[in-house]
């Protein structure tokens, strides 16, 4: 081998050695940003929770499949958030009404997965007053048993019921329209059986309901925080 080819190689094997020796380092520092990125992103959203927000999940419960298949929405249980010392509740409607932590409410949804959404002008709508009667309005229906059937009274109450309800007479707005059941997509098998098991032949199709669906697809609402 000659003097001239050897330092050729020599070159060539120490550009590459070089060029590796970049290349990891520029993925490991990219490595590191996005998980800073992460955690930060993460910490940004846990911070911008507020009381009033509404959260939506994929329920485990039994009759879950039915509510999305009929609504074709993914999220069949919703609850309201508030605040009360350091700590995020979330009041829903199960059996009986109640409130949970944020942290035990989401890790009951399916695969933890869980949308937090606003009232796009939360800022003026929701100062310290009207949190308080909003508060105050949930607070009316704890206890309460949960509604298998979605009636409209305030004997027995279900999870969107629950949230229209306490909106609608804390500040008047009404986050979703209401539908009739027959205005639901039943022509599913697991949504017949479930009508045929709370109804048996005497399914109220004209029955005002409000579904997890409507609200989370209103207008006057904005997403602030999803996992």
């Amino acid at each position: 081998m000659t003097a001239n080819k050897f330092r050729l190689e020599i070159s060539l094997l120490g550009i590459l050695f070089l060029v590796n020796l970049c290349a990891f380092k520029s993925g490991s520092n990219s490595s590191g940003m996005i998980g800073i990125q992460k955690s930060e992103s993460a910490k940004a959203n846990d911070s911008k929770i507020q009381s009033g927000d509404l959260i939506f999940q994929s329920s485990n419960s039994d009759q879950a499949l039915a509510i999305e298949m009929a609504t074709r929405s993914r999220y069949s249980h919703c609850g309201l958030i508030m605040k009360e010392g350091d700590e995020y509740f979330v009041y829903e409607a199960v059996q009986p009404v109640q409130k949970s932590s944020l942290k035990s409410w989401i890790n009951r949804g399916r695969d933890g997965h869980y949308v937090i959404k606003r009232l796009k002008n939360a800022g003026q709508v929701l100062d310290i007053n009207t949190v308080n009667k909003l508060k105050s309005e949930v607070n009316n229906f704890i206890g309460k048993n949960y509604d298998i059937y979605f009636g409209w009274s305030d004997e027995k109450i279900y999870c969107s019921e629950l949230v229209w309800k306490s909106y609608q007479r804390a500040t008047g707005l009404e986050i979703g329209k209401p539908e009739k059941l027959s205005d639901f997509d039943l022509s599913s098998k697991v949504v017949q059986e479930s009508l045929k098991e709370r109804y048996g032949n005497n399914i109220p199709l004209n029955e005002q309901v409000i579904s997890p669906a409507r609200i989370f697809n209103s207008d006057l609402l904005v997403t602030v925080a999803s996992e």
